[in-house]
C-alpha cells in the first residue's frame, strides 16, 4: 500500500446517547480528518464532530456515502463513516468493503458500537438471555417473501426475535403480516417489548403482548423484541430464562404471564 493511501474507519455510534458511544469510536473519530454519515445520525452527537470536515447526505444514499469516503481516503486522508448502532449490523461496514474493492486500495477498520436491539433489550430487562434472531422488515433490498419465510422459520424454532425497521410511511402492512405469521406459532399472550428512540430524547417503552402489539405506535425508530415460549414479565421487566432454574434451585417462584 502506498504511503499516500488513507484509511476508512466504519464507526458504530450506538443508539444515540453520547454516554454509550464507545471510547474506541470516539478515538476513531478524533483521528479522522473527515466524517461521512446520514444527516440524522450526525445530529445525534454533534459534539463528536467538531473540527472535522463533515459530509452529510440523506436516506437511501448509502452507496454515495461509501464511494465518497473511499474517494477521500484515496487522497491520503482518514475518514470516519458513521452509523447508528453497530456498523456491521444493518450498517455501512459491508458496503464500504464492497465499494473500496473496486477503487484504489485504502485501509479499512470497523469499529463496533452498541446495536439497537441490545440497547432495547437492556431497557426492557433481559429478553435476549437465550437464542435469538434479528430480522429487518424493510423490503427495499430483500424480497418480502424471503423476509416472511425467515420470520416463519424463526418463530417455529422458538427464537426470541428482534425486529428492525418495522414500519415506515411507505411500508404499513409488513408488521401486520409479521404478527400474523408469528401467531401461527406463538400464543397471543407472548410478551412483546416495543422500544422507540432508545437512550435518546423521546425514548419510549411499551411492554405488551403479541395480541395487542399493533395498538402501540411503531415506526422506523422502533425496535420490537418478541419473546419465545418461555419469556415472561415480572415487575415490569421482560425476561427470557436461560435455563438455570431447570438445573439449579434458584429459590424463585415466578408466575408466567
Amino acid at each position: 500500500m502506498s504511503d499516500t493511501n488513507g484509511k476508512v474507519f466504519v464507526v458504530g455510534l450506538g443508539p444515540g446517547s453520547l454516554e454509550i458511544v464507545t471510547p474506541a469510536a470516539q478515538q476513531a473519530i478524533e483521528r479522522s480528518d473527515y466524517v461521512v454519515g446520514y444527516h440524522t445520525y450526525l445530529r445525534l452527537a454533534p459534539s463528536l464532530f467538531r473540527g472535522k470536515q463533515v459530509v452529510s447526505s440523506g436516506m437511501r444514499q448509502e452507496v454515495d456515502r461509501a464511494r465518497k469516503a473511499a474517494e477521500i481516503a484515496s487522497t491520503g486522508k482518514t475518514v470516519a463513516v458513521v452509523c447508528s448502532g453497530d456498523s456491521g449490523i444493518y450498517g455501512m461496514a459491508g458496503l464500504v468493503y464492497e465499494i473500496c474493492d473496486g477503487m484504489p486500495p485504502v485501509e479499512i477498520e470497523v469499529i463496533p458500537g452498541v446495536p439497537a436491539f441490545v440497547a432495547a433489550a437492556a431497557l426492557l430487562g433481559a429478553p435476549l438471555m437465550h437464542d435469538f434472531s434479528a430480522i429487518s422488515l424493510s423490503d427495499l433490498l430483500t424480497p418480502w417473501a424471503t423476509i416472511a419465510h425467515r420470520i416463519d422459520l424463526a418463530a417455529q424454532a422458538d427464537f426470541v426475535i428482534a425486529i428492525y425497521n418495522p414500519r415506515s410511511h411507505g411500508r404499513r402492512t409488513q408488521i401486520v403480516d409479521a404478527r400474523s405469521i408469528l401467531l401461527r406459532h406463538r400464543r397471543p399472550a407472548t410478551p412483546v417489548g416495543i422500544v422507540s428512540k432508545a437512550y435518546r430524547e423521546g425514548q419510549s417503552l411499551v411492554l405488551t403482548d403479541l395480541e395487542r402489539m399493533l395498538d402501540s405506535t411503531i415506526d422506523m425508530s422502533t425496535v420490537l423484541i418478541i419473546g419465545n415460549s418461555q419469556t415472561y414479565v415480572q415487575d415490569g421487566k421482560m425476561i427470557t430464562p436461560r435455563g438455570y432454574g431447570n438445573k439449579y434451585e434458584l429459590g424463585t417462584n415466578n408466575e408466567r404471564s
